[in-house]
C-alpha cells in the first residue's frame, strides 16, 4: 500500500508541475476565452456536500479502514430509506443511509494464513434483480483485492441484522491468481463494474488487474443454496505504451514492473458501452463484451510526460511537458460514474484526482462523449468540507425521498477535514444532484 501511495504521490507531482508552469504562463498572457464547452479548472463552478459519513481511518484504531468506492441502491417501495453501500478497503464494507449515518459494517475476509494477505474491498457495484435459486435478488458486488476474488451480497432493507447478507459461493475462484503465493503478489482485481446484458438477461463483472492493463469479464451465475459465483468469459489487455506525435513511445512512470492500471468504471446499459479510466492515460470506451477496439476517449494533461522513478525517494520525476495531454483531467482519472436521463440524454462523469475536479462529459457515443463542463464539491462549512483527490463516485438520477429529491452524488474524499491529529482520515460526501445538474446546464 504505501509503495502505491508514493507513485501516486510521484504522479501528482508531475500534475502539480504543469499546474504551475500552466499558471505562470496565464500570468505572463492576456486572457483567452475557454475551448467551446469547458472551462479552466481554476474557473470551474462549485458545490457543496449537503452530509458526509463519518470519518475512516487507515489505522489499527480504525480498523484499517479506508472509504475508497460507493454504490447507491434505491429503495423501490420507499425510497427515502435508499442506501449507500461503500467499501473501506481492509476495513470491508460500509452501508449508510441518506443522513449519512452508519447502518452496517461487514468485515473483509481474514487472511487464510500468517504469511497471507487479508481482504481488502476496492470497488463496488449493484445488479437488480438476478434470478437466484432462492428468488430474484438485488446485490452489491465487490472487488476483494486482498484475495483476489469477488464479494456477493444479497440487499434486503429489512433483514434482520442488516440489509447486507454475503451469498458469495465459498467456492468461486481467484480472478487473475493461479495459486496463493501469486495472490500474495497483488497483482489482483481492481476496479469493478456491474452490467446486465439486455438482449440475454445475463449479469457480468468486469474486473480491472491492478498494476496491469488487463481487464475481465465475469459472468455471475446463480448457485445452489442462493449462492453466487462468478466464471471468466475473455479478457482485454489495454495498451501500456503509446505512440506520440513525434514518433517517440511513452510509457507512464511508475515503480519498476508496474504498468498503467484501470480502477473506475463504468457501464451505459443503453448500449452496452464500457468507459474505463486507466488512471495515467484517459478514459476509454469500448464494448462491454470486451470485443471490438477501445477508443481513447480523452486524455490526462500528463499524457506523453517522460518521467524517471527514483528509488531512493519512490516517486517519478518527471520531465518537459511535450504538449500531447488533455486539457480537462490531471491523474489520476478515478471514479467514473454514469448520470442518465429519462429522455436517453445524460453524462459520463469523472474524478479528476490530480487537481480535485470533476468533468462531465455527454453519455453518446454517436456525440463523441464530448466534454461538458466540470465542477468542484467544496466545503459547506468549517465543519463539513468537500471533496479531494477523489477515488470512487457514484450518482443516481432518480428522486430519493424528501432528502434527495432530484437524486443524490456520492463522492470519496480523499482528505476528510478537519483532521483528527496526525490521523489520515477519509470518508464521503452526500451532494444533491439537484446542485450538479445546475453547474453542468449553465
Amino acid at each position: 500500500m504505501q509503495r502505491r501511495l508514493t507513485n501516486r504521490q510521484g504522479r501528482r507531482s508531475i500534475a502539480l508541475l504543469l499546474g504551475t508552469a500552466l499558471a505562470t504562463l496565464a500570468a505572463a498572457v492576456p486572457a483567452v476565452p475557454a475551448e467551446a464547452g469547458g472551462r479552466s479548472a481554476g474557473a470551474l463552478p462549485a458545490v457543496s456536500p449537503r452530509a458526509e459519513t463519518p470519518a475512516l481511518y487507515d489505522d489499527e484504531a480504525g480498523g484499517d479502514a479506508d472509504a475508497d468506492d460507493p454504490a447507491i441502491w434505491r429503495n423501490a417501495a420507499e425510497p427515502g430509506r435508499s442506501l449507500v453501500i461503500a467499501t473501506a478497503k481492509q476495513g470491508g464494507l460500509r452501508v449508510y443511509d441518506l443522513d449519512a449515518r452508519p447502518v452496517q459494517s461487514l468485515p473483509a475476509p481474514s487472511a487464510p494464513g500468517p504469511d497471507d494477505a487479508p481482504g481488502r474491498f476496492n470497488n463496488v457495484d449493484l445488479v437488480h434483480g438476478l434470478r437466484l435459486s432462492s428468488g430474484r435478488a438485488d446485490l452489491a458486488v465487490a472487488s476483494d483485492r486482498g484475495r483476489d476474488t469477488l464479494r456477493i451480497y444479497r440487499i434486503d432493507r429489512d433483514r434482520p441484522g442488516g440489509p447486507l447478507a454475503d451469498v458469495t459461493d465459498p467456492g468461486a475462484p481467484p480472478v487473475f491468481s493461479a495459486d496463493q503465493d501469486e495472490i500474495n503478489e497483488q497483482q489482483t482485481a481492481y476496479g469493478l463494474a456491474t452490467w446486465t446484458d439486455t438482449s440475454t438477461g445475463r449479469s457480468y463483472a468486469l474486473v480491472s488487474r491492478r498494476n496491469r492493463t488487463t481487464l475481465a469479464l465475469l459472468e455471475l451465475t446463480a448457485e445452489p443454496g442462493g449462492k453466487v459465483g462468478y466464471h471468466k468469459v475473455r479478457t482485454l489487455d489495454l495498451p501500456s505504451a503509446f505512440r506520440l506525435p513525434n514518433g517517440s513511445s511513452w510509457t507512464p512512470c511508475a515503480e519498476p514492473g508496474e504498468l498503467p492500471q484501470v480502477e473506475g468504471m463504468v457501464v451505459d446499459p443503453a448500449n452496452s458501452t464500457l468507459y474505463a479510466g486507466q488512471e495515467d492515460v484517459g478514459i476509454w470506451r469500448m464494448r462491454a463484451d470486451l470485443t471490438g477496439s477501445p477508443q481513447l476517449v480523452d486524455k490526462v494533461r500528463e499524457y506523453g510526460v517522460s518521467g524517471e522513478y527514483d528509488e531512493g525517494t519512490e516517486e517519478c520525476v518527471p520531465g518537459a511537458d511535450p504538449g500531447y495531454g488533455g486539457t480537462r483531467l490531471a491523474a489520476d482519472v478515478e471514479g467514473l460514474t454514469l448520470l442518465t436521463e429519462d429522455d436517453g440524454d445524460g453524462y459520463l462523469l469523472a474524478s479528476s484526482q490530480g487537481d480535485n475536479t470533476f468533468a462531465a462529459y455527454d453519455r453518446e457515443p454517436g456525440d463523441d462523449n464530448e466534454y461538458e463542463g466540470g465542477f468542484r464539491v467544496t466545503a459547506a462549512s468549517a465543519t463539513l468540507d468537500g471533496s479531494e483527490e477523489c477515488d470512487g463516485a457514484a450518482v443516481l438520477n432518480a428522486p430519493l425521498g424528501t432528502k434527495y429529491p432530484h437524486g443524490l452524488l456520492v463522492v470519496q474524499d480523499g482528505h476528510d477535514a478537519p483532521a483528527d491529529d496526525d490521523r489520515k482520515a477519509t470518508d464521503f460526501k452526500f451532494v444533491d444532484l439537484a446542485d450538479v445538474m445546475k453547474t453542468i446546464d449553465d
